[in-house]
């Protein structure tokens, strides 16, 4: 990959060490190799998983750059949270866990954190089981994973004690959200996505029942 793939990284990420880089280069190659034989993303953007979801996961990293602890729910292919893991590995004690019940993408997950000795843990259960098993996170993520609205209600044991969401969400996201505010109550801001010009990344906190 060239400098200015490098150069996006940094671009949607903020600083990265050209170590990572390497290494999510490398992870690029192992996501492939799995993606041929268990479908964990869609074959449509096979060509381009650097773009599409690489750097689409990576721009979480520059919305929270401080915040040590993570879940990602439904991680399936590692979008976002394997990739955040490998961004959190330059930050001293951050980790994440990894929330996905399929057991064929779980064992991908956890191949891919044993093989780069990630700061992640693969939960290999459905979300509503994995509450008592998650470390207490500031941060809350899930991408192509459900509406808002559902969304909200997983993430609420967490949401309504502090911690933020950061949902990336298309086009249709404002009927989610105010499908949303007919249950919830919360503080958002949206973020323009750096890789789709129909996204969003949405970000919520103080979320409160109505």
């Amino acid at each position: 990959m060239s400098a200015a793939s490098w150069a996006s990284l940094q671009e949607a990420a903020g600083p990265v060490s050209r170590e990572t880089f390497d290494r999510l280069i490398e992870f690029e190659t192992v996501f492939q190799k799995w993606n041929r034989r268990i479908n964990l993303a869609a074959q449509s953007t096979q060509g381009d998983v650097w773009r599409r979801h690489i750097l689409d996961s990576a721009q979480l990293a520059r919305i929270k750059p401080d915040a040590k602890r993570w879940v990602d729910l439904g991680s399936g292919g590692g979008f976002p949270g394997l990739v955040l893991a490998f961004l959190l590995a330059e930050r001293g004690d951050a980790s994440i866990d990894l929330v996905e019940s399929n057991r064929k993408k779980a064992s991908f997950l956890q191949a891919v954190v044993g093989q780069f000795k990630l700061p992640a843990r693969v939960i290999a259960r459905r979300i509503d089981d994995a509450y008592p098993l998650v470390s207490t996170p500031q941060v809350v993520t899930a991408r192509a994973l459900a509406s808002l609205p559902t969304l909200l209600d997983l993430s609420a044991p967490w949401l309504t004690k502090g911690a933020r969401g950061l949902f990336h969400k298309g086009r249709d996201y404002r009927s989610e959200v105010t499908e949303s505010a007919q249950r919830w109550s919360f503080d958002l801001v949206e973020h323009a996505s750096m890789t789709d010009a129909h996204g969003v990344i949405l970000e919520l906190s103080d979320l409160r029942p109505v």
